[in-house]
Formats: structure tokens, sequence, C-alpha cells
């Protein structure tokens, strides 16, 4: 297996996912090649948790433009992580 850092690449911060920790869910954005079962994995590893759940979402990039010229915005795979309802929570922001 990868290292699991390289599986996990950020945490995703928006007020759905900000709702959704008190569900302990927590959305990443992880490698493109990655597999639910690698994602559980990692986000164990790396955090200490029990993962319940993986789910996962392809996104393919934007078409934006600026004046004449046009490019995408860089494509990504999102990951919602369920914990387990006996393991303990993720702290992002300790100070919140």
């Amino acid at each position: 297996m990868t290292n699991p850092h390289d599986i996990i690449i950020r945490p995703i911060v928006t007020e759905k996912s900000m709702e959704d920790m008190g569900e302990k869910k927590y959305t990443f954005v992880v490698a493109k090649t990655a597999n639910k079962i690698e994602i559980k994995y990692a986000v164990e590893k790396v955090f200490g948790v029990k993962v319940d759940k993986v789910n996962t979402l392809n996104y393919d990039g934007k078409l934006k433009r600026m004046g004449r010229t046009q490019g995408r915005t860089s494509s990504y795979k999102k990951a919602i992580v369920k914990l387990a309802a006996d393991s303990k929570e993720i702290e992002f922001f300790q100070g919140m």
C-alpha cells in the first residue's frame, strides 16, 4: 500500500461539511487513483479513528474563460468518510 498521507490530500471545509461533522461525517479531497478501501485505511492510520463507511465522488474540471482564452479547473476526487459510533472525533480546529 502507498503512504496514507499521499492518499488524503486535504479536508474540505464548507458550511455543509461543517454541519456533517456533527454526524461524524468528514469530507476530504483524496488521490484520484485511491479506492474506498485505501481511503478507509488512510483515514484510520492518519487520524487514529474507526471508519464505518466511505462514499466517493469524482468531479470533472469546469470550463472557465478569461476573455478570449479558456481553460479548465482541475478535476478531483472527494471522499465522505463516516466514522463508527464508538470512534473518537477528528479535530481539525481545536480552538473553535
